[in-house]
């Protein structure tokens, strides 16, 4: 775990200055021996086991990461085998929805397996978001960053099991270059755009015109959301968000109306976790005795591009 004053002192920082600017005030940054693909690893091998499910029995893996591990091939492959998961016993690929790659992923497994394409999938989310923040640009925003990772497994519904009552995805590219991080793809050629393709090797966000965009169209969404899965507002339990940041937070509360003893805030504490941010909010909770049999849940994140994203479980 790392201070926000650790890090006003390795960047020449007052102290308090990073925790005045982001709002957190401590994160965990992966080590110089870790790797995403560690991280990933031992994620997914607590999901496995809570789940009560070997490696042979999974045929479906997707990672859900905001940045991969590297662009070709896909992450899940190599987390697949590393888990020890059988060759050609599973299929494995990505899914990148940024910060909503996780739900993203859900969804779509839960979809395989609601038309019998498959019986056990895992889930995971691993991030190093604590590499490539612009922190001589813009400090306040490489300060809202924080690694982690977290998975899940999904299998066939038994009776009284958790269902997905809705799963909603509302995109706003008009706010495209609001939040990125340009090079790595094809936009920049590394042999003929060296300063370009370094330019943009670094992460940038606009976050007036992110919280523009969201008070425009998120409270609508919500509304949406909540239709879909036949619910008032009152009826949902705990919602379990994206923590882009505590102030984000802080004004997803007032535009939703709902009371904020009722959302798992853990920004301030462990930082935008990028897709991991969700199912670790998600995690902790079920720790600490917030979830229990019975209860609905509502899922919401925002991610760059710009997309809102929704899931009402009913646990």
């Amino acid at each position: 775990m790392v201070l926000s004053t650790d890090l006003d002192k390795q960047f020449g920082f007052a102290r308090g200055h990073l925790e005045r600017l982001s709002g957190v005030f401590s994160r965990h940054v992966c080590q110089e021996d870790d790797d995403q693909i560690t991280l990933a690893v031992a994620a997914a091998r607590l999901a496995m086991q809570k789940a009560a499910v070997g490696p042979g029995e999974i045929d479906l893996v997707i990672g859900a990461c905001g940045v991969p591990y590297q662009p070709l091939p896909t992450t899940a492959p190599l987390v697949m085998h590393r888990l020890g998961i059988p060759e050609g016993n599973a299929a494995a690929f990505d899914v990148n929805a940024s910060c909503l790659s996780f739900l993203t992923a859900v969804d779509l497994a839960a979809g395989r397996i609601a038309v019998g394409q498959s019986r056990v999938a895992l889930v995971f989310s691993a991030e190093i978001a604590s590499r490539a923040l612009p922190w001589k640009e813009q400090p306040d925003v490489a300060a809202l960053f924080g690694d982690g990772a977290a998975a899940v497994v999904l299998t066939v519904a038994a009776e009284r099991d958790s269902t997905i009552r809705a799963s909603v995805m509302r995109t706003y590219p008009s706010a495209y270059e609001a939040c990125e991080i340009g090079a790595g793809g094809t936009r920049f050629d590394f042999q003929r755009q060296p300063a370009e393709f370094a330019a943009h090797a670094v992460f940038r966000m606009d976050g007036k015109e992110l919280f523009r965009i969201t008070r425009r169209h998120f409270p609508g969404f919500v509304d949406e959301l909540l239709a879909a899965a036949g619910w008032s507002p009152a009826d949902v339990d705990l919602v379990v968000p994206h923590q882009a940041s505590p102030l984000a937070l802080k004004h997803m509360i007032q535009q939703t109306g709902m009371p904020g003893a009722r959302v798992v805030n853990i920004a301030a504490r462990f930082g935008n976790q990028i897709a991991a941010s969700i199912p670790t909010a998600l995690d902790i909770a079920w720790a600490e005795g917030r979830i229990t049999k019975g209860m609905r849940l509502l899922l919401l994140g925002t991610s760059a591009g710009v997309s809102f994203g929704g899931m009402a479980i009913e646990v």
